[in-house]
C-alpha cells in the first residue's frame, strides 16, 4: 500500500527535492528518496508514481540512479512480478553510503589526477608554485579519504559516540598542546624561549620578579 502523502510528509519530500538539486542530483530523485526513507513499507514504481504524481519513466530512471548509488534495497514478494524498493532502516548506514559514494565519484578521481600532475617536472617557477599547491591539496584530500575509510569500518553506535564528542575533541587537543607547550596559549604566555626571571626591588617583605627577554 503506497504511503499517504500528508502535509507533513509532503513538506519533507519537497524540501529534499530542493536540496537534491543543490547536491547535484535530480530534484525528482531527491523527492523519491525522501519518500522511500519516510515510508514504513517498501514501495514499487507504481506506488511512487501515484504518491508523487510523476511519470513512470522518470520513476524508473530515478530508481536506477538510486540503485547505482547503493542507496536502496531491491525486494521481491512471492507471487508478484513487481520490484519493491526500500531505504536502509539505519540513517547512519545511509550517511556512510553517501560518504563512500562521494569518495569514489569525486575524491578518488581527483587524487589520481593530482598524482599524475605531481610526478611531472615543473617547467618554470609558476608551475613549481602551482605544483606545491597541488601537493597541499593532495595531502588534504588523502587525509580526508583515510578518515572516511575509517568511518566505513565503524558501526553505528561507535560512530554516533564519536560525533557526539563534538568540541570535546578540540578541548582535548588544546589541553595536549598546553601540556606539551606547543599551543598558541603557551606561546602567548612565553613568546621568547630564552626569557629568564630576575628579582626586582623589594618594597616589602617579599620580592617581586619581572621577566626579561634575552632576545630582541
Amino acid at each position: 500500500m503506497p504511503i499517504t502523502l500528508t502535509p507533513m510528509i509532503q513538506s519533507c519530500v519537497l524540501h529534499f527535492g530542493e536540496m537534491g538539486s543543490r547536491w547535484g542530483i535530480n530534484r525528482t530523485v531527491g523527492q523519491m528518496y525522501a519518500l522511500l526513507v519516510l515510508s514504513k513499507e517498501p514501495l514499487c514504481a507504481d506506488d511512487i508514481t501515484e504518491a508523487l504524481g510523476i511519470s513512470r519513466s522518470n520513476v524508473s530512471m530515478g530508481l536506477k540512479e538510486l540503485t547505482s548509488w547503493e542507496l536502496v534495497k531491491l525486494q521481491h514478494r512471492p507471487g508478484e512480478r513487481k520490484e519493491y524498493y526500500s531505504a536502509p532502516g539505519d540513517v547512519w548506514d545511509i550517511a556512510k553510503t553517501l560518504i563512500e559514494q562521494r569518495r569514489k565519484r569525486e575524491m578518488d578521481p581527483t587524487l589520481t589526477a593530482l598524482r599524475n600532475l605531481l610526478i611531472e617536472t615543473p617547467a618554470n617557477p609558476e608551475e613549481a608554485y602551482a605544483q606545491q599547491r597541488m601537493r597541499d591539496m593532495h595531502e588534504l584530500i588523502e587525509m580526508i579519504t583515510l578518515w572516511t575509510t575509517e568511518i566505513q569500518r565503524m558501526d553505528s553506535a561507535n560512530l554516533s559516540k564519536l560525533l557526539k564528542l563534538g568540541n570535546s575533541l578540540g578541548k582535548v587537543l588544546d589541553f595536549k598542546d598546553r601540556l606539551l607547550g606547543t599551543g598558541k596559549r603557551s606561546q602567548a604566555k612565553n613568546p621568547c624561549p630564552n626569557t629568564h626571571t630576575v628579582p626586582g626591588d623589594a618594597p616589602s617583605a617579599h620580592l617581586s620578579h619581572v621577566n626579561v627577554p634575552c632576545c630582541e
